[in-house]
């Protein structure tokens, strides 16, 4: 079981940047793949990125060029540094963990792009 905590979501404004962080409650190695969803109201919630230990990852084609996963072992954090903001990028950023079949969230980050 891991607790996840994420952090760093806010009002940014189009074409900006903000940097989302997952802290896990244990090591990173133990933890087959990490990833990043978001949730707009009234919609179903999207993939937007993973990564797993070897440093592989995967992006939605909505975000590839604009967003960056990458993972810190040492800290067991995960971070999504997100670029170009557009509005239609608004939504619940919600960090996941996939150990074995089971997937655990964290309580999800509120980010709005407006101007």
């Amino acid at each position: 079981q891991v607790q996840l905590t994420e952090s760093g979501g806010g009002l940014v404004q189009p074409g900006g940047s903000l940097r989302l962080s997952c802290a896990a409650s244990r090591s990173l190695i133990s933890i087959n793949v990490m990833g990043w969803y978001r949730q707009a109201p009234g919609k179903e919630r999207n993939f937007v990125a993973a990564i797993r230990g070897g440093g592989f990852t995967n992006y939605a084609d909505s975000v590839r060029g604009r967003f960056t996963i990458s993972r810190d072992n040492a800290k067991n954090t995960v971070t999504l540094q997100m670029n170009s903001l557009k509005p239609e990028d608004t939504a619940v950023y919600y960090c996941a963990a996939t150990m074995a079949i089971t997937t655990y969230w964290g309580q999800g980050t509120q980010v709005t792009v407006s101007s």
